[in-house]
């Protein structure tokens, strides 16, 4: 297991991960990564119901142009 991809990350393996959570943990500090990583979660939140409500809309737009078609 050398060459580890993960899938979300494409052609990421693990060193390079490892890297970049190093360097995040160097400037940002032990401290903030937890506000960062809440905020991240709440924006990824946000995003995924934004997504959702646009899904319902274009659902909805599609129901009343079959009513419409009768």
């Amino acid at each position: 297991m050398t060459n580890m991809n993960l899938l979300f990350l494409g052609g990421v393996g693990f060193q390079e991960v490892l890297l970049i959570v190093l360097v995040i943990l160097l400037l940002f500090g032990g401290k903030k990564i937890p506000e960062l990583m809440k905020g991240l979660g709440r924006g990824v939140r946000s995003f995924k119901e934004g997504m959702n409500g646009v899904d319902d809309e274009s659902k909805a737009d599609g129901n009343s142009d079959k009513e419409q078609q009768k």
